[in-house]
């Protein structure tokens, strides 16, 4: 990313980025670390990212997860962090290792998201692998107050970044190197796998 060590490559972790409705876009910073390390980072692409139905969503990662052959973290933005999240609840695999969970989205509050399918109730079953929420105290998805109960539910760090949107493209973070840091040090937390 910014620098060739500003995420530890470690074991042979590759890391999945799980964007939410409408994709990332070009200026997203998942797409732009996907592009900085097109080795390590890839997507798990969605047939439509305009209409989220969660098990379609959340079966689309666990087919990718059943060929995976290194372990994993997850890097969720929004709706990719409720599909995360729901995934696990429903499937279990080993290779899952860690989770950067950015933005969720409260498909439980938000009239934003009145059309999605199967996200609400959202799980609060505590998280088999370690995992970060990072939430902005402005984000029209998800306030910060429901994020950090979230994060407690989940047995998640948490970590408030001011007011950053909902921490995508229109937030200007380009290649967001706060998230490079955070992604590094929960990269740190993981327990090689043998």
């Amino acid at each position: 990313m910014n620098s060739p060590d500003q995420i530890n490559e470690m074991a042979g972790i590759k890391y999945w980025t799980i964007p939410g409705l409408a994709g990332s876009n070009a200026a997203h910073w998942q797409t732009i670390w996907e592009q900085l390390r097109p080795g390590d980072f890839n997507r798990v692409e969605q047939d439509n990212w305009d209409w989220p139905v969660m098990t379609e969503w959340t079966k689309r990662l666990n087919d990718r997860l059943l060929q995976a052959s290194s372990p994993v973290i997850l890097v969720a933005h929004s709706m990719g962090c409720l599909t995360a999240v729901h995934w696990s609840r429903h499937y279990a695999s080993e290779k899952v290792v860690g989770a950067l969970l950015v933005a969720p989205a409260d498909a439980e509050q938000s009239e934003r998201l009145s059309f999605v399918e199967g996200f609400a109730p959202i799980p609060i079953q505590k998280l088999p692998f370690p995992t970060v929420v990072v939430a902005s105290t402005n984000d029209r998805y998800m306030t910060a107050g429901r994020a950090a109960y979230f994060a407690e539910k989940w047995g998640s760090e948490f970590i408030e970044v001011g007011e950053q949107g909902h921490i995508n493209a229109s937030s200007g973070l380009g290649d967001w190197s706060f998230g490079q840091r955070v992604l590094k040090d929960l990269t740190n937390k993981v327990k090689p796998t043998k």
